[in-house]
């Protein structure tokens, strides 16, 4: 998923870069209401988290493996504003310092990767909340999916920067087959990470988690103390 220098013409680089810039100074004034003092440590920790599980590939096929992206679940657990951030700072690190992506290409790498599957992954949650049954089990269910949705997300983010300035000597229909063919069996596994982290954090600290807002205690027992004269 991470994009190569030279893989994309560079008019579609600039034009992914400038997009991106525009997507995270919008975010840094969107995090501001996000993340309140109490909370900061938890956007660190999970951008840290993010960056440790993308080093840990799982086999998707014959020569082929995948890793977490993180998307959805940082989208949950801290808010879209800040889930930006956080991405970007993991994918300017990976840039950086192990060339994961090329230098040339990190606007379309955070384009993709930070603000198209957080965006889809944070309007998929919210959706699925209204689908499932509210509680944990529904918040569990609802973040699997937008994990899994995320993926595919950012996977039709570089086919259609593929279609517009790809520099490979190959049609886009067949890219597109094997780039969404290969991410809906990763966007499973990013389903099942993101459900089982989010559910973990959910069963411990609900307040931490930002998409359980205004619904942490809905499935707890209703208070009886109502019934005590005081």
């Amino acid at each position: 998923m991470h994009i190569p220098d030279g893989f994309i013409d560079a008019p579609v680089s600039v034009a992914a870069g400038v997009g991106a810039i525009a997507a995270v100074a919008l975010s840094v004034r969107g995090a501001q209401r996000e993340v309140a003092e109490a909370s900061a440590p938890m956007a660190g920790l999970t951008a840290v988290f993010i960056f440790a599980a993308q080093m840990v590939n799982f086999p998707v096929g014959t020569g082929t493996s995948g890793h977490l992206i993180g998307a959805a679940l940082a989208a949950i657990l801290i808010g879209p504003y800040a889930a930006v951030l956080a991405m970007t700072v993991v994918l300017v690190v990976q840039a950086l310092v192990f060339a994961d992506g090329g230098l040339s290409a990190l606007g379309l790498n955070v384009l993709n990767l930070a603000v198209v599957a957080v965006a889809v992954g944070w309007f998929a949650f919210k959706g699925l909340q209204r689908m499932v049954p509210v509680g944990r089990g529904g918040i569990w269910l609802a973040a699997g999916g937008a994990g899994f949705l995320s993926v595919l997300g950012a996977a039709g983010g570089f086919v259609v920067e593929y279609a517009l300035g790809g520099t490979v000597p190959l049609s886009w229909q067949p890219v597109a087959a094997a780039m969404l063919g290969v991410h809906m069996v990763i966007g499973i596994g990013e389903g099942i990470i993101t459900a089982l982290v989010v559910a973990a954090v959910a069963k411990v600290r609900p307040d931490l988690v930002f998409g359980m807002r205004g619904k942490a205690t809905r499935d707890e027992p209703t208070s009886v103390s109502s019934g005590v004269s005081t």
